[in-house]
């Protein structure tokens, strides 16, 4: 299988509500092959037919959530990052709107929610941990990032991805739940 089958892309989608910043996360539809009822930034595989890895993203969120891609702007990318199930590299962006975004579940096939989450919500304390979990031979042992928010529980990629954007975000190095969340208020 060519390498670039095996790439996806994801898009995180940030906006201000009540002067504080959101994201958009969609829990993924039972029915998916992989990663099925977890929650996850909107995206999907590269399609060959895709300019670029951000095309890949902007498709399958106007696809999933009816994401308008007029609405966003494309403001930067986090690391690559290869999943442990599907061991996909998936490679997220992060884009702003200006408002709200008008989404909804626009492939139930895909997607069985659309999730707005305060970035304060995701710096609490209780919300954040971290487990050492052995992987092979050759990655080793890997930190595994998790989150437990609006009743459910964050992890792997996503949770890695979200850890990176909320330090990005309030531009420390810290973890959530160590004080960084006075720098995002």
């Amino acid at each position: 299988m060519p390498a670039q089958s095996r790439e996806s892309a994801v898009i995180a989608v940030l906006y201000e509500e009540g002067g504080e910043p959101h994201v958009v996360l969609t829990r993924r539809s039972p029915r998916m092959r992989q990663h099925a009822h977890e929650i996850a930034f909107p995206g999907g595989r590269r399609d060959p037919e895709d300019e670029s890895l951000w095309h890949t993203a902007v498709r399958e969120a106007a696809e999933e959530i009816a994401l308008d891609p007029a609405a966003i702007e494309h403001v930067g990318e986090l690391d690559s990052f290869v999943t442990g199930g599907s061991q996909s590299l998936v490679h997220p962006y992060v884009a702003v709107a200006h408002e709200r975004p008008r989404v909804h579940v626009a492939s139930p096939d895909e997607v069985e929610s659309v999730r707005h989450i305060a970035l304060s919500e995701l710096l609490l304390d209780e919300v954040w941990r971290e487990e050492i979990w052995p992987f092979s031979d050759e990655l080793g042992d890997r930190a595994v990032t998790f989150f437990e928010v609006i009743g459910d529980t964050i992890w792997g990629a996503t949770g890695s991805m979200l850890r990176q954007l909320l330090a990005i975000a309030t531009q420390t190095e810290s973890e959530p739940g160590s004080g960084s969340e006075q720098s995002a208020r």
